[in-house]
């Protein structure tokens, strides 16, 4: 059993806690508030980012004390709206959100993972027909690790888990939320997973 605090209440964020909580680990779910989020973070090992990835420089960079020492696993996509919401552009097509992150908290190991499907398949990961992919980006290795088995919880196996290096490498899997408005045009609003076939 691991504490485990989730920042942000929307459908990513509540999915996650109530698998980690069936999985049995201890977990509170913290909104966007800054006293919520501190609060939630001073007691947990893990501190899941969860909240719309606009935002979450300027939100997490304000709770660098609150989060040392935990690892922080970033979900999140930073990204320009479209006219229809889909994402259009990325808001840090350079250095990455997760790169940024870690500069911001240089005593919090960032690993960037679950970015690359519909949240449905973050916690349901063998629903779909064809093995999915979850990648780990993260310079900090015994992190990498606690989050490959936290994603064992949520039901990844570890063949379907590829470590991609540093935290640089966050680059390549934020870029691919920008196949997501073209997949849901054309498949409909349909479970996928951009996954890595051998």
């Amino acid at each position: 059993m691991t504490r485990i605090a989730v920042l942000g209440k929307g459908r990513v964020g509540s999915g996650l806690a109530a698998a980690l909580t069936r999985a049995g680990h201890e977990v509170s779910v913290a909104d966007r508030s800054p006293g919520s989020a501190a609060a939630a973070a001073r007691t947990a090992r893990i501190v899941i980012n969860a909240t719309p990835g606009e935002g979450s420089l300027e939100r997490l960079a304000a709770l660098r004390e609150e989060l040392r020492g935990r690892i922080l696993v970033d979900v999140s996509n930073a990204t320009v709206r479209g006219p229809d919401g889909m994402p259009a552009a990325l808001l840090h097509p350079g250095p990455s959100l997760a790169e940024q992150l870690q500069q911001a908290l240089p005593g919090t190991p960032v690993v960037k993972t679950l970015n690359t499907m519909l949240f449905t398949v973050m916690t349901a990961p063998d629903s779909l027909a064809q093995p999915p992919t979850a990648f780990l980006s993260g310079d900090d290795p015994q992190a990498k690790q606690v989050v490959r088995e936290l994603l064992g919880d949520l039901g990844w196996r570890q063949e379907w888990i590829t470590d991609l290096g540093g935290v640089e490498s966050a680059r390549a899997t934020e870029a691919a939320v920008l196949f997501t408005p073209h997949l849901l045009r054309s498949g409909g609003f349909a479970p996928f997973a951009v996954s890595i076939a051998r």
